[in-house]
């Protein structure tokens, strides 16, 4: 039971995290997913069926990589985000240079991981 609540919580933060310029949403999914799976099948199956994030968090867990459609969403989203919150909301030179510095790593990360290609009959793997 306490690691559906922990895994709760940490889908709780990931949540924010979409909105949250700073915090990432990739580990604390990754993170409930690790607490599902040791704590209830039911509730791990339920994550990575997920409609909205379901089938890309698996794919990632399983090393699948992420295709290029999900890595400019990610990063649009990311640079859009950042961009208003550093432009509208931050008044402090440094603080603007922290966040475009995190964006950017964060955009090498995004970059870096493993892409997906199509299989042989044009589906993705494991799709079909």
């Amino acid at each position: 039971m306490l690691l559906v609540v922990a895994g709760s919580v940490f889908l709780g933060i990931g949540i924010i995290g979409i909105v949250v310029p700073v915090l990432p949403t990739t580990p604390f999914l990754i993170l409930t997913a690790i607490c599902y799976a040791r704590g209830s099948a039911g509730c791990y199956r339920w994550l990575v069926t997920n409609r909205v994030f379901g089938r890309h968090l698996d794919d990632y867990l399983h090393g699948r990589g992420v295709s290029w459609k999900v890595k400019s969403s990610a990063l649009v989203l990311l640079w859009g985000v950042i961009t208003v919150t550093a432009v509208l909301l931050v008044g402090a030179l440094w603080l603007r240079i922290l966040l475009f510095v995190i964006a950017l790593g964060v955009s090498v990360h995004v970059l870096t991981i493993k892409g997906r290609t199509r299989g042989t009959s044009g589906e993705w793997p494991g799709e079909g």
